[in-house]
């Protein structure tokens, strides 16, 4: 899985690409993150990337030119069967006739508070990608013209209002690497989680056996597999009715 980020931060991804997990993948070669600076496309001498909305109102909107070309720099250097834009309403994507099709091009996701929210099914979807484009936006947004023309979905870490769309970006590289065969080194651990099944997880436990007077379950202790399982599923349902009722609902 290859993740190519556009943001006007790129050294905040040496947090996640050269860290833990994540950064066991990368020197794996199962992921691969790359980050291109929006400035450095900037066709303005001072290289801002933003300006004033028109029609009036507060703050900046990030400008359609310096996105759309360091987009085009990633899907010009993946490769002919890349190198195509959206396609548009009239049936030609922005970077030629071949992008009608939309085959091979990777897929545009603009981290967005107005996109839906990044939930586990959503994440499993992703992982069956092989090459995410992310686009972190700044400000009071990005043109809506950038929208039109290259993003496939725009996605929301929750129902709030961030700085700028790294942090989400991020959580998105996080929660879908871990999704990849091999990203976690043990497949079998993502299937057990919160939200793998729509359900919170089970109580989890280990050594000592006694803690400050609190003792772990004499079934976790048994070793009756059978029971075991049992237990947690019935623990996992119990979990859910009391810390996220609102699951049970979708079931």
């Amino acid at each position: 899985m290859k993740f190519d980020v556009l943001t006007i931060f790129p050294e905040i991804f040496d947090i996640i690409s050269k860290s833990s997990i994540i950064g066991k993948a990368v020197e794996r070669d199962i992921i691969e993150i790359n980050t291109v600076n929006i400035r450095d496309f900037s066709a303005n001498k001072h290289k801002k990337t933003d300006d004033y909305p028109y029609g009036g109102g507060s703050g900046m909107v990030m400008t359609a030119q310096p996105v759309y070309d360091a987009y085009k720099s990633i899907v010009e250097a993946s490769g002919s069967e890349e190198s195509s834009g959206k396609a548009t309403a009239g049936g030609a994507g922005a970077l030629g006739d071949e992008a009608a099709s939309g085959e091979g091009r990777p897929k545009v996701i603009y981290l967005s508070p107005q996109g839906n929210v990044l939930t586990q099914k959503k994440a499993y979807e992703l992982a069956g990608e092989k090459h995410l484009i992310l686009l972190c936006g700044h400000y009071e947004g990005i043109d809506e013209r950038i929208i039109e023309l290259i993003i496939d979905e725009e996605i929301s870490i929750g129902d709030y209002v961030l700085t700028g769309g790294e942090l989400p970006a991020m959580v998105l590289i996080d929660c879908v690497s871990r999704l990849i065969p091999g990203g976690l080194g043990d497949d079998e651990s993502s299937k057990d989680e919160s939200h793998a099944d729509g359900l919170l997880e089970y109580p989890q436990y280990t050594r000592p056996v006694k803690y400050l007077g609190l003792s772990v379950p004499e079934i976790l202790l048994s070793g009756h597999h059978a029971n075991i399982e049992k237990w947690r599923r019935e623990k996992s349902l119990e979990r859910t009715k009391q810390k996220r009722p609102d699951l049970l609902e979708d079931r």
